[in-house]
C-alpha cells in the first residue's frame, strides 16, 4: 500500500469509495468497525460512494448497517448501479436521478451475454444462486454464480468468488471484452469478483466523478478516489481518465487504514 501525503489530502474536500470489495467485502454487510472510521470521516469530510449494486443493496449491506447521525448523512451521497442513480440525504434519501435501460437494450445484453457463453463454450457452475443476468434498471450485470450467493452462504460464497477469480481471472476478461464487442453501443465493465456489467454509453465511474463534480459543486483536483479494481479492465480504472487523484486498495482492511488516517487530517 502506498504512503498517503497527507499535505495533499488536507486540501482535499470529498473523498470518493467503491463499495463492493473496498468498504464491504463482495456482497457481506459492513461490520462495525468500517461504519465507526466512515462516522469519523464524515467529521470531517464530505463522502461520496459509487457501486455497482442497486440501491437495494446500498441500503441492505450499507445504509442498515451505518450508525451515523443524521446531520452527517447530508455530507454522504450515493451512486448506485455504477452511477446511473444518485440519492442524497435531505429528510431521508431521495432520488436526484436515474438513467434507465430501454427494453430494447435489456434484450441485445441478454442475448450478446448467451451468444458468447455458446461461443467460447462456458460452462455455468453446476449449481447456482438467484439471476445469473439480472436487470438493475439502469444496469444489467452478469454474475459467475448468480447473484445470491453470498446472501446464502455467507463467507463460504465469498471464498467461492475470490477463488474462481483467481483461476478464471482471463475467462472473466475475455466475456466482458467479447460482450462488449457485440454491444458497441453500450458500455462494459468487469466488476467485482464474479460480475460483469452494461450501462448506458459514457457510463461509468469516470462519468460518476463528472457528476459528482456537477451536482456538488466540487472540483476534481479537491477530490480523492479509493477502490479495488483500479487496473484495466477494472470498473474502478475509468476514474484515472478524469485526473482524479486515487488510491488503490486490495480490500476493505486495507480501507480501513486508509480511512483511519483520513478521518485524523483536520481541515
Amino acid at each position: 500500500m502506498k504512503i498517503l501525503n497527507l499535505r495533499k489530502l488536507k486540501k482535499k474536500d470529498l473523498l470518493v469509495f467503491d463499495l463492493d470489495g473496498t468498504l464491504i467485502r463482495t456482497k457481506s454487510p459492513m461490520d462495525a468497525i468500517m461504519s465507526k472510521l466512515l462516522v469519523r470521516l464524515l467529521a470531517v469530510k464530505k463522502v461520496a460512494i459509487i457501486g455497482g449494486g442497486q440501491y437495494s443493496v446500498f441500503q441492505e449491506l450499507f445504509l442498515r448497517r451505518f450508525k451515523c447521525p443524521k446531520e452527517l448523512l447530508k455530507k454522504l451521497f450515493l451512486f448506485p448501479t455504477t452511477s446511473t442513480v444518485f440519492y442524497k440525504y435531505k429528510h431521508g434519501w431521495k432520488k436526484i436521478y436515474a438513467l434507465p435501460l430501454n427494453k430494447s437494450d435489456v434484450s441485445k445484453i441478454r442475448k450478446a451475454f448467451k451468444d458468447v457463453f455458446k461461443e467460447i463454450n462456458y460452462k455455468h457452475p453446476e449449481k447456482t444462486y438467484g439471476q445469473l443476468i439480472e436487470n438493475r434498471g439502469t444496469q444489467v450485470s452478469f454474475s459467475v454464480y448468480g447473484q445470491d450467493l453470498v446472501r446464502v452462504l455467507g463467507k463460504k460464497g465469498v471464498k467461492m468468488k475470490e477463488r474462481w477469480l483467481r483461476n478464471n481471472f482471463k475467462t472473466k476478461m475475455k466475456i466482458a471484452g467479447l460482450v462488449a464487442k457485440k454491444l458497441p453501443n453500450l458500455e462494459v465493465r468487469a466488476a467485482g469478483f464474479t460480475t460483469i456489467d452494461v450501462t448506458k454509453k459514457g457510463i461509468d465511474k469516470a462519468y460518476g466523478i463528472r457528476q459528482i463534480q456537477k451536482h456538488l459543486k466540487i472540483p476534481i483536483s479537491k477530490m480523492f478516489f479509493i477502490g479495488d479494481a483500479i487496473f484495466p479492465g477494472g470498473n474502478d480504472y475509468a476514474v484515472v481518465r478524469t485526473g482524479v487523484d486515487y488510491m488503490p486498495v486490495k480490500n476493505p482492511e486495507e480501507a480501513k487504514k486508509i480511512i483511519n488516517v483520513l478521518a485524523k487530517v483536520e481541515k
